[in-house]
């Protein structure tokens, strides 16, 4: 595929938050949203700096496009008839996740919003770059996973946690209890890993982050709780270890 073939997929496929937030139109406003709806979720999508190299495109994620994603949305609704065929996966995977939940839909699109207002953080976000393949996207789509990875790499904060830790203890993973400096002797003393236990869709720009807010894991724990979508909570992990183990 050459470049120019590679920027016509991307501009036609839409990331999660995009769809998120289309959804969350379509619950809001139905298939037939207002005009300034779809201008204004246009303008909104047309921001978002990971498709900043579309933007230029007047065509990209325009209104009209917008109107078209509610029709997809429209031809999945079992409430409607008519609607646009041929929608995306992951049209009707967020469309089987958040359709009998708009509650839960509002409260991502928000926090998607909440983020895109905030350009600093935004500039942090962007900067933290792809996950590797085995990290599953958040329900809640790319940018707010982004921004938990961002929490979870606090040097300052990681530092402290690991303090407290040592202070009345040693470093033990809080699901397997797995002690590098056990099992690597010197190599291993002072390290493990942080997981940002709050929903990613709790995540607020400028919200702090707070040394309860983190559990101390092993890489191979931390690794199992983000290798698929939905995250599973420690407590998921831990019955999962606990069964293994018997």
């Amino acid at each position: 595929m050459n470049d120019v073939e590679a920027t016509r997929s991307r501009s036609v496929a839409w990331l999660r938050d995009e769809i998120i937030l289309a959804l969350d139109l379509y619950m809001t406003e139905g298939p037939n949203a207002s005009a300034a709806s779809l201008k204004g979720l246009s303008d909104t999508l047309r921001s978002i700096p990971i498709e900043e190299s579309f933007s230029p495109d007047s065509a990209f994620r325009s209104s009209a496009s917008v109107r078209r994603k509610l029709g997809n949305f429209r031809a999945l609704d079992p409430s409607q008839t008519g609607g646009l065929p041929h929608g995306s996966s992951g049209d009707a995977s967020a469309w089987d996740e958040f359709a009998s939940d708009p509650v839960c839909l509002h409260h991502a699109a928000e926090a998607i919003r909440t983020l895109l207002a905030s350009p600093q953080v935004v500039s942090r976000v962007v900067d933290a770059g792809t996950e590797d393949e085995d990290f599953a996207e958040a329900e809640e789509g790319q940018l707010l996973t982004r921004l938990h990875r961002v929490r979870e790499r606090n040097r300052k904060l990681v530092a402290m946690k690991k303090g407290e830790a040592l202070a009345s203890g040693s470093l033990q993973c809080e699901v397997c209890e797995f002690e590098f400096g056990q099992q690597y002797g010197d190599l291993g003393v002072g390290f493990i890993e942080c997981h940002h236990t709050v929903p990613v869709s709790e995540l607020a720009p400028g919200q702090k982050t707070r040394l309860d807010d983190f559990a101390l894991v092993s890489a191979n724990c931390h690794r199992m709780i983000h290798r698929r979508r939905p995250w599973i909570s420690l407590a998921q992990l831990r019955v999962i270890v606990t069964t293994q183990a018997t």
